[in-house]
């Protein structure tokens, strides 16, 4: 069975460390890995490899880098001379024509981190925190033309715990993507698997974040409030305004918080500060505890934060007009 690996993101690293380590006790051969072009990365703007395609290089595995698979003929071609049997894809970024869906003699595979249907798209992980979620997972599915829509053949679950963060809920799927992988080489090497449709009436969707995401709305209630700074965390990250000497900058908030007692205030009002900020939200307030960075300055724990950049009770967080 002639396997062509998919994937750049850090989440397929360990699928792929385990195709490259024991495809072959399932009766496969990894022949090729595809990931994205190297990117200039920091200030220095270094070209910078991704982590998938160093680990394959490592193993001397031919490692492709298309910009763009869509209409470039000869990428085709590159990878049908391939021969694949089973293409897995996990997290590759690119949205893969019809003609290279077909070319692999079983099948082409998606490692989709959510139960789906729920939370197609690009930021499951992070939908999966704040929309409040019980449990989140990799579902393995065929790859169509439509957007995480395909037959589903395998799933596995974990809870999501009450501190999860995007980055460790990230982590801990990474780490099923090898379980799945594996039972699902055996289904495909004992014949065609059993696959299940989705329900559309059960489908959400959720798209790609961008840092205008993490902008808080003080008015929505405190369970919202405290899983959305989880769910952001790293990225995009949660920001509010804040006003200070008559300079509006960007405040970024860092995990964690909890929902506290609140007042009448305008959402967004900070009630207290010290050891942390306590501020107005929707249905009561919420007490920030976990690190704080004003735009321009480096992160710092919420009280050392405070003892530097006093925030006085009645500031309101997130106002967009300054006060004259």
């Amino acid at each position: 069975m002639r396997i062509v690996f998919m994937g750049t993101g850090e989440i397929a690293l360990p699928t792929l460390r385990w195709l490259l380590d024991h495809a072959d006790e399932e009766g496969g051969e990894l022949v090729a890995v595809y990931t994205q072009p190297d990117k200039p990365v920091g200030r220095k703007q270094i070209l910078t490899p991704p982590e998938i395609k160093v680990l394959a290089l490592e193993r001397d595995i031919p490692v492709l880098q298309p910009e763009r698979l869509r209409g470039d003929e000869a990428a085709l071609a590159e990878f049908a001379a391939f021969r694949p049997d089973l293409a897995v894809v996990m997290a590759y970024g690119q949205i893969l024509p019809r003609a290279l869906i077909r070319t692999p003699a079983l099948a082409c595979v998606n490692l989709h981190a959510s139960l789906l249907p729920r939370h197609r798209g690009a930021a499951p992980i992070q939908a999966a925190i704040r929309d409040g979620d019980s449990e989140s997972g990799i579902t393995l599915m065929h790859v169509v033309s439509k957007l995480d829509a395909g037959d589903m053949i395998l799933k596995k679950s974990l809870p999501i715990r009450h501190d999860d963060t995007g980055g460790s809920l990230h982590d801990r799927l990474a780490e099923l993507g090898p379980e799945i992988i594996a039972d699902g080489l055996r289904l495909f090497r004992a014949g065609t698997p059993l696959a299940e449709p989705q329900e559309e009436r059960l489908v959400t969707h959720t798209g790609k974040l961008g840092r205008e995401d993490g902008e808080i709305d003080w008015s929505l209630d405190t369970a919202s409030l405290e899983r959305l700074i989880r769910a952001y965390d790293p990225w995009p990250g949660t920001t509010t305004d804040l006003v200070l000497g008559g300079e509006r900058k960007k405040l970024k908030i860092h995990p964690y918080a909890r929902p506290v007692s609140g007042s009448d205030a305008v959402p967004g009002t900070v009630l207290a500060g010290g050891s942390t900020l306590v501020v107005q939200g929707g249905d009561g307030a919420l007490e920030l505890s976990g690190d704080l960075q004003l735009e321009g300055r480096k992160r710092l724990p919420v009280a050392e934060f405070l003892r530097g950049a006093s925030v006085p009770v009645g500031t309101i967080l997130g106002a967009r007009e300054i006060a004259v």
